[in-house]
């Protein structure tokens, strides 16, 4: 039974919660929550550790297959799925926490839609059918939706959840109709099933149509360009604590999922074609990569800014998965770890300055936070995290994936990732030297127009509470030294191997046998030149910018053709809606092109 609690424990407490909502206290419920929160991240790390050998296999009912049919519905829980399972556990620990004295009144239901969304979380990342992974993206998207647009007061909010909604409910459409195509050529709904019936023929047009289908879309729910417009508004408006969860583990799900139904379902039978599919997909991570720094330069509010630092870093993880090696995908993972929980300090940073001056608008905050010192080491420590400065969780995980690259004739992703890292992390600095030390000129000609923001509290605190405060620092820690942990390298690279390994994965799952995992490559050499000078450039950047009138008048003439960036950002749900079926067609004329 253990497999399952991950789902059970959070998603029964929800009910418990929503049912007592009128009847128990918020303090009273926070405390439930958190507890079933604690018990949910303990079975996950035991998961992590238990499946490190094999997946852990549990099948609902007992069905087991019968000669290698599947009937009935299983959990396949390997090392990396457990562990972006345990990692959201642990963020959504975090935002319980910060949430105890962040609003000034917050109904039960808050906790009930965090558990909900904890619980489809874990589903997701554990389950070993297809049809099962669609229910659980469905389950996450509508608690999902309703945290988005909490503050229903607020016309912004609901716009923003909107949006979201209507994006995600298209990329839901899309992977049902590439299950439904599957389903008719495989007759299976379980992945090791149907990764056996396509290894016996070559793929045809409905095998092809239901990977576009199912590829776009998780991509969608990944926020990779051109399907990313959702995602900026959703974190402009939802809850501080949510927006952790969306930016440091949610989007990260599309990606386990783009990975997971490529290397369970069409890893062999898309051999012949791999070249042209790492072209495809290391591409589209290399424009999400450079769209999202440049967009997160251009802004001024701060949850935007740290929106579109998402969508760039992002794009570095999907150039790592879309190697199709373990090393690029053991590198994608660690860098999901790091990335995850240095930006979701800086959220609880912007959600602390929100909390006590109203507004996260960078122009507005111009010198307010001085005399906060503790609240700005946090926030520059993990600007500077950002950039990938060496031992800090992205470091080494874009060390991994700069090896990856090499080893298969991309080397040029490494100045990619190098630039993206800087300049998301100058942005960072930029806003914080303004804010914490009143530096610079308060105004910039090239900058976003000011979005309109709603408080999440109804006035500004003269102080900031413990309980505020500790995540922030402690997620900022564990980010600058995560690359110090003992041999988290090669414990990634064991797992991504066994990820990756189809004919192993097929076996354990529909026979009960466990196959010998390929040896795996050793953990290169801590690139300390590379990130360093990441870091030197990002400080750079920010400095030029803020102390050079000559530097930033020619950067404004430089980014002036961007601005139609700005435009097409424009929030209107129809305009968005159109780039994704421009990116749906283009992405299936490719794929199609590729795997003829």
């Amino acid at each position: 039974m253990l497999p399952v609690c991950p789902v059970i424990l959070p998603l029964f407490t929800a009910a418990l919660l929503a049912a007592l909502t009128k009847l128990i206290s918020q303090r009273l419920s926070q405390a439930i929550a958190i507890a079933a929160t604690v018990a949910t991240l303990g079975c996950n790390l035991w998961l992590m550790n238990a499946s490190a050998a094999a997946p852990i296999v549990y099948w609902f009912g007992n069905w087991r297959p019968r000669d290698g049919i599947a009937l009935g519905i299983c959990f396949a829980v390997d090392p990396i799925g457990a562990g972006l399972a345990a990692f959201a556990t642990f963020l959504t620990l975090a935002a319980f926490i910060f949430s105890a004295k962040y609003f000034d009144a917050v109904g039960n239901h808050f906790h009930a839609l965090l558990l909900a969304f904890l619980a489809a979380m874990c589903g997701f990342s554990l389950t070993g059918d297809l049809f099962n992974m669609f229910v659980f993206f469905e389950l996450m998207s509508a608690a999902a939706f309703a945290l988005c647009a909490y503050k229903t007061e607020d016309p912004g909010s609901l716009q923003g959840g909107f949006n979201f909604a209507v994006m995600n409910a298209i990329a839901a459409y899309f992977v049902l109709t590439g299950i439904a195509l599957l389903y008719a050529r495989t007759g299976a709904l379980n992945m090791a099933q149907m990764s056996r019936v396509l290894d016996s023929r070559l793929p045809d047009s409905l095998v092809i149509a239901g990977f576009v289908f199912i590829v776009c879309g998780y991509l969608v729910k990944a926020a990779v360009v051109p399907f990313h417009f959702w995602l900026a508004d959703a974190h402009a408006v939802a809850p501080t604590p949510v927006c952790i969860l969306f930016s440091g583990v949610m989007i990260q799900m599309g990606l386990l999922a783009f990975a997971r139904t490529y290397f369970a379902i069409f890893h062999h039978s898309f051999a012949a074609h791999l070249e042209a599919l790492t072209n495809l997909f290391v591409t589209a991570g290399v424009i999400t990569a450079v769209v999202g720094s440049f967009m997160c330069y251009l802004q001024r509010n701060i949850k935007r800014l740290l929106a579109f630092s998402t969508i760039a870093h992002l794009g570095i993880m999907m150039m790592g998965i879309s190697l199709f090696s373990a090393e690029g995908l053991a590198g994608a993972a660690i860098y999901t770890l790091g990335h995850g929980v240095v930006k979701a300090s800086l959220f609880l940073v912007a959600g602390i300055l929100l909390h006590r001056f109203k507004t996260v608008d960078e122009w507005d905050l111009y010198a307010k936070g001085r005399g906060h010192p503790c609240t700005a080491v946090v926030y520059f420590v993990s600007g500077i995290a950002l950039a990938g400065i060496p031992y800090s969780g992205l470091a080494s995980g874009v060390d991994l994936i700069h090896a990856a690259a090499k080893a298969t004739g991309f080397d040029g992703l490494r100045w990619i990732s190098m630039g993206a890292g800087a300049v998301t992390s100058a942005a960072v600095l930029r806003a914080g030297v303004r804010i914490f030390l009143g530096w610079g000129p308060k105004t910039d000609r090239g900058a976003a127009p000011k979005q309109e923001e709603s408080p999440e509290t109804d006035e500004g605190h003269s102080h900031t509470p413990f309980t505020m405060f500790l995540p922030a620092a402690v997620l900022a820690a564990i980010g600058i030294v995560l690359g110090l942990v003992p041999k988290l390298q090669v414990a990634a690279l064991h797992a991504a191997a066994q990820f990756t390994d189809t004919a192993a994965y097929a076996s354990r799952v529909l026979d009960g046998r466990i196959l010998p995992i390929a040896s795996i490559a050793h953990a290169p050499p801590a690139d300390l030149a590379g990130g360093f000078a990441a870091v030197l450039i990002a400080i750079a950047i920010a400095a030029a910018h803020l102390f050079s009138p000559t530097i930033r008048a020619l950067s404004n003439i430089a980014i002036k053709p961007l601005h139609w960036l700005h435009k097409i950002h424009s929030g209107h749900i129809g305009d968005y809606v159109t780039f994704l079926t421009f990116g749906m067609a283009c992405f299936g004329l490719i794929c199609v092109y590729c795997l003829q």
